[in-house]
C-alpha cells in the first residue's frame, strides 16, 4: 500500500515540474508577444488615466495662467491711475503757475512807475488770522518797518504794516472794525473819514443834506489819488440830521494772494 501512495507522490512532483519547464519554454519562447500583449492592455487600461491627468494638469496651468495675467493686469492699471493722478497734480500746479504770473503781470500794469514798492505774498488772509489783518512773508531783515502803506493789484491801498519780525509782517487793513482812515470824495474835493466794518466794507457818516450817489469813490488823501472804497448803499432815517454811507474796497481780500509795499 506504501509503495502505491509513494509512487503517486512521485507521479506529482514530476507532472509539476514539467509544467514549470512548459511555461518556462513558452515564455522563452512567446515571452515578446506576452508582454506586448500585457503593454497594449496596460496602454488601453491607463490611457484614460492619463488623459485625466494632462488635462488636470492644463486646468492648473491655465489657472496659474489666468491669476498671473489677473495680477499683471491690475499692477498696469494701479501704474495707470497713479499716471493720470500724476498728470492731474501737474496740470493743477501748472494751472497756478499760470495764475500767479498772470496776476504778477496785472499788478506791474497797474503799478506807477514812480513808485518804488516790494512785493510780498500772503501767508494768511482775514479768515484765517484774527481780526482784519494779513501776514506777509517779509519783515524787518527786509527793511520793512511799521506805518508802511500795502497795496494790492498794484493801487489798491488795503492796509498799513502794522507790526514786523525778522522774516514776517502782520498788516492792518484799512477795513479791519473801528479802524478810522481819511478819505477824499472824488468830483467834491471834501475831506471825510471812513471806519472800517470788517471783510474790505467800511462806512461814512455824513450831514443829511450832503448828496452822494452810489458808484462814488473814496480815495486816500495824497498827492497820487489810490481808491479805497466805493459807495454801495446811502441809509437814512427822517428823524436823524446825519445819514449813512456803505462802501466797499474794489478789491477781494480773500482772493488775493500778492500784496506790495510801498518803500
Amino acid at each position: 500500500m506504501s509503495y502505491l501512495l509513494d509512487k503517486k507522490i512521485k507521479r506529482n512532483i514530476f507532472f509539476r515540474y514539467t509544467i514549470l519547464v512548459v511555461i518556462l519554454v513558452i515564455f522563452i519562447f512567446f515571452g515578446s508577444t506576452i508582454f506586448s500583449g500585457f503593454s497594449y492592455v496596460s496602454s488601453i487600461v491607463l490611457k484614460p488615466v492619463l488623459v485625466l491627468g494632462n488635462n488636470i494638469g492644463s486646468s492648473l496651468s491655465n489657472v496659474n495662467s489666468y491669476f498671473s495675467s489677473k495680477k499683471s493686469l491690475l499692477l498696469e492699471n494701479e501704474n495707470l491711475k497713479n499716471q493720470i493722478l500724476q498728470s492731474e497734480a501737474d496740470r493743477a500746479n501748472y494751472a497756478l503757475v499760470v495764475d500767479e504770473n498772470m496776476k504778477m503781470k496785472e499788478i506791474l500794469d497797474r503799478k506807477d512807475v514812480k513808485s518804488s514798492m516790494i512785493l510780498a505774498s500772503i501767508l494768511s488772509r482775514p479768515n484765517q488770522s484774527p481780526y482784519d489783518t494779513l501776514v506777509i512773508d517779509i519783515g524787518a531783515r527786509d527793511g520793512i518797518s511799521v506805518g508802511q502803506k500795502v497795496f494790492a493789484l498794484g493801487n489798491v491801498p488795503v492796509g498799513y504794516i502794522g507790526m514786523t519780525y525778522p522774516n514776517s509782517s502782520k498788516v492792518t487793513l484799512f477795513s479791519n472794525p473801528g479802524e478810522k482812515t481819511e478819505v477824499v470824495v472824488a468830483g467834491k474835493n471834501v475831506f471825510m473819514e471812513v471806519v472800517g466794518r470788517g471783510n474790505g466794507n467800511f462806512e461814512m457818516i455824513l450831514p443829511r443834506d450832503f448828496v452822494l450817489e452810489k458808484g462814488t469813490e473814496v480815495s486816500l488823501s495824497g498827492i497820487t489819488s489810490h481808491v479805497l472804497g466805493v459807495v454801495q448803499t446811502i441809509v437814512s432815517d427822517p428823524r436823524d440830521s446825519f445819514q449813512k454811507a456803505l462802501l466797499i474796497s474794489p478789491v477781494n481780500i480773500q482772493e488775493l494772494k500778492f500784496v506790495e509795499i510801498e518803500k
